[in-house]
């Protein structure tokens, strides 16, 4: 960009001035002030951020393969047993394959993404079966076929002085900050599409039921959510800025086995969207919703 602006600089001088008793546009100043024109507008379009951010291209790994640059194993020092997550072909694609027996644990990408430039999460999955003892309001039935967590970086601003000290030790301990808070979009059993729950381990994670009950169970369905728009209406506030995305099929608590397929995950602009919440493709009816923070026993 310093070569581009150093050119700006010389056609606009130069385009601008007229030499000495020259009047109107020469035809040099009129191809300079063509080349300006040319110039900015690459230096627009250069600058312009993409319209979407692909944080889980999965569909482009192998199968049996590790995953994308940037994910990562997310384990629970608490729990010995680990859910499996491995690269499968599934029809014409490659997915995320979950498979989870009394066990807990993610895959994570930190990532930090401005959820006002890129307020539009979109995914796909496909859950096998429901988890029975699942209960969004009770720590025992706090297990979840298929979550996707978008996390939210700390803010000092945003806790109060006790907060701020256990940060701080965190921070210490870790080496970083935990985030200040999550959105959590469940498949959930019997809970109705659209409640929003706190976590019966925190207020600081936010659980939004985007799939419930076992109509759907074995098709792949595509979600769309308004990420800003499920925010403000969560936690009351505006969002800082997002620190990580991660998946997890988890059943630990309940002690229950459960099977869950991924796709891909990408963020977007506005721009060529649409707005509101919903599911992708034919069925038009509403979707109604670093390191992981973890509930006490995860």
């Amino acid at each position: 960009m310093g070569d581009l602006h150093k050119f700006s600089d010389y056609a606009l001088r130069h385009a601008i001035e007229p030499p000495a008793g020259a009047i109107g546009l020469t035809a040099a100043r009129k191809v300079w002030l063509a080349a300006l024109g040319a110039v900015l507008c690459a230096g627009i379009l250069h600058a312009a951020p993409p319209a979407i951010l692909e944080v889980g291209k999965f569909s482009a790994a192998s199968p049996e393969g590790p995953p994308p640059a940037g994910w990562r194993p997310l384990e629970f020092a608490k729990i010995p047993r680990h859910t499996s997550y491995s690269l499968v072909q599934d029809g014409d694609r490659v997915v995320v394959e979950a498979k989870s027996a009394a066990a807990a644990s993610g895959l994570v990408r930190p990532i930090r993404i401005d959820p006002k430039q890129y307020p539009i999460v979109k995914w796909s999955w496909k859950v096998m079966n429901l988890i029975r003892a699942a209960d969004v309001r009770a720590k025992a039935g706090d297990d979840y076929p298929a979550r996707l967590y978008v996390t939210f970086e700390y803010d000092s601003a945003r806790v109060g002085l006790l907060e701020r000290a256990k940060f701080e030790a965190l921070r210490l301990l870790y080496g970083d900050y935990p985030p200040t808070a999550a959105i959590d979009y469940i498949w959930e059993g019997r809970e109705p599409r659209g409640s929003i729950v706190p976590n019966p381990y925190t207020s600081r994670v936010k659980m939004i039921v985007v799939e419930s009950g076992p109509s759907e169970l074995g098709r792949w369905i595509d979600e769309r959510r308004d990420l800003l728009a499920d925010y403000r209406q969560a936690f009351g506030d505006e969002p800082p800025a997002i620190s990580g995305v991660a998946i997890m099929t988890d059943t630990d608590n309940t002690g229950e086995s459960a099977t869950a397929y991924y796709g891909d995950i990408v963020f977007e602009s506005f721009v060529g969207s649409g707005n509101g919440e919903g599911r992708l493709g034919p069925d038009s009816s509403p979707s109604t919703a670093a390191t992981l923070p973890a509930p006490a026993s995860k």
